[in-house]
């Protein structure tokens, strides 16, 4: 016969099992199953000749071969990332001691912009089991946990990307000292004394200490739950440069073609001037076909110009001379799949004049 005691730690472990964000904390993929990665491109509502919604969405994971429409919109719970950022809600709503989670952006929903911060918005959630890490280049996204999933109005008119990666919980350790050279604006966080001192540099970015003294930049090699390598550039504001030309494509021995946000009076031409180049792209071509300029894009990735490299990044920073004084980074892979389908996006870039 169990005792009262047993049969309360038997109850106590099936309500973590059962309770929706206690379980295993993964990415998810639109139907809500557990994948190590996914990639989303929200189109923007203006494109070349057709006005949309503001609101559709490409899709990219393992399973599938190139980007898919999605049949949700991105202001509802379904889909990837409803899906996987409900588990970091349903942890907020169950009180849950046995998971962390920390959310950032420069841009923060219902706050007001502060100086000194990182270009940089994502999401970390996670158990001692795993968790993922939710990059992305949307403003004032996501709401805060106690208001649940949410698309902010502001964010229909401007493309955007979004790279969500399952990691064991000990790389963990290593993204925490990667995002103290992002130097994040977290808005909200909550990290259990079971978490410390293995990521106890999140306890830093969580109360907003002062950061301690850091080298400029650091690269590290982060490697999925199921085995896939990422690369993570993180520059802290001490680095004053441009990210894609000056390091990430001498590192990665790749010109590189770049789609990020500029705007005329702040843009960064195309640079020759290293050895390996950098090319500013100005028009994107997805399935559909969906075609829109770069002007109306506010992601964030680049890819090599050569098939052979494979490399594609996405990330916080865009290429303009502001950004060269904002702590952020990328994170490059160079899964095929990745790679192919960002490269075929590319319908025009610039050289070098």
């Amino acid at each position: 016969m169990c005792s009262r005691a047993s049969w309360a730690v038997l109850f106590s472990l099936i309500l973590i099992c059962f309770t929706p964000g206690l379980g295993q904390i993964s990415c998810r993929n639109e139907a809500g199953d557990p994948v190590d990665w996914f990639v989303i491109y929200k189109l923007p509502q203006y494109k070349i000749n057709e006005m949309g919604s503001g609101l559709d969405y490409m899709y990219l994971d393992p399973s599938v071969e190139d980007w898919q429409l999605s049949k949700f919109l991105v202001n509802t719970s379904q889909g990837a990332l409803g899906e996987t950022l409900g588990q970091l809600y349903q942890a907020h709503k169950h009180q849950s001691n046995t998971t962390g989670y920390l959310m950032y952006n420069d841009d923060p929903p219902s706050l007001d912009y502060q100086k000194g911060h990182g270009h940089t918005k994502g999401a970390l959630h996670f158990n001692k089991d795993q968790g993922f890490w939710l990059s992305h280049s949307i403003p004032r996204f996501p709401p805060f946990p106690e208001r649940g999933y949410g698309w902010p109005p502001t964010g229909k008119q401007n493309g955007q990307t979004a790279l969500c990666v399952t990691y064991k919980y000990s790389q963990f350790t290593e993204i925490a000292e990667q995002l103290l050279y992002y130097n994040p604006r977290v808005y909200n966080c909550s990290l259990p004394e079971i978490f410390l001192p293995a990521v106890s540099n999140l306890s830093y970015i969580c109360q907003d200490s002062k950061i301690p003294q850091l080298p400029r930049r650091r690269v590290r090699k982060l490697v999925s739950a199921r085995g896939e390598s990422f690369l993570n550039f993180a520059k802290s504001r001490y680095y004053v440069d441009d990210i894609y030309a000056a390091w990430v494509a001498q590192v990665l021995k790749s010109n590189l073609l770049t789609e990020t946000w500029q705007r005329e009076e702040h843009e960064l031409p195309s640079n020759c001037s290293l050895p390996e180049h950098v090319y500013n792209v100005k028009r994107i071509r997805l399935p559909g076909p969906v075609l829109f300029y770069s002007y109306f894009d506010h992601s964030k990735w680049c890819v090599s110009q050569l098939f052979r490299d494979q490399w594609s990044c996405i990330g916080d920073l865009n290429r303009e001379d502001r950004q060269a004084w904002k702590g952020g980074g990328l994170i490059c892979t160079q899964n095929p799949l990745i790679y192919r389908s960002f490269r075929k996006a590319i319908s025009w870039y610039i050289g070098c004049q």
